[in-house]
């Protein structure tokens, strides 16, 4: 079992997740040990950076065999997930709303999508993806009665800053908000806005660099 670990940088937390789930294909495949530089080859960065975040975080039983895939799941699991299952809401079920519930429920054991909220009458009091979806004008009520810590916010743009207070007001915990609109949540709320417009153009603009840098 890791030891307490705090003040873990951001971006270490990110790659943590992205390596379980690396691990967890391996394991699929019946892969039972990896070397740092062939996880770091998964993930585009060096093995030094893979050594780094894993002693980061008190992990360092790499063998002549590389690390047991097993354990080291563990270990980020153990890290990364609390000790309690957290529920988790959706406002806005439109295309967007639809896939993140297709893509995520089942593939995490501490984290869950319980719910949903909408405004379009045909999606309200209906069941999407086995998720039962409310009206906002219950937003708070449903999400003291499931339960509910973290949102994630896949609105329409123009909505997403009318949702700030009512967040706050639920007590919510957490945010990740898929908007182009930045949100800003006081202290006690852990809140990410990802664009995915923002992230996409700046994949193209170093798709761009590279071209440029070829044909010169």
């Amino acid at each position: 079992m890791p030891s307490p670990t705090t003040n873990i940088p951001e971006k270490t937390i990110e790659r943590l997740s992205e390596y379980r789930r690396t691990l967890l294909s391996c394991l699929n495949q019946g892969i039972t040990h990896i070397f740092s530089h062939v996880l770091a080859g998964m993930h585009g960065i060096t093995a030094v950076q893979v050594r780094r975040d894993l002693m980061l975080i008190g992990f360092s039983s790499d063998t002549k065999k590389g690390y047991d895939v097993k354990t080291l799941i563990e270990f980020i699991n153990n890290i990364l997930d609390s000790d309690n299952i957290m529920n988790v809401a959706i406002i806005g079920m439109g295309h967007l709303g639809q896939a993140i519930t297709n893509y995520f429920n089942g593939k995490r054991r501490k984290l869950r999508i319980v719910t949903a909220f909408d405004i379009d009458p045909t999606k309200v009091d209906s069941v999407i993806n086995e998720i039962p979806c409310f009206h906002m004008d219950r937003f708070e009520e449903i999400v003291e009665q499931m339960d509910v810590s973290i949102v994630i916010i896949s609105s329409p743009t123009r909505v997403a800053p009318s949702l700030v207070l009512p967040i706050i007001n639920a007590g919510i915990k957490g945010v990740l908000n898929f908007t182009s609109a930045p949100l800003s949540f006081p202290q006690g709320i852990v809140s990410e806005n990802y664009d995915i417009t923002t992230i996409l153009e700046k994949v193209a603009y170093f798709v761009k660099e590279n071209e440029e840098r070829e044909n010169n």
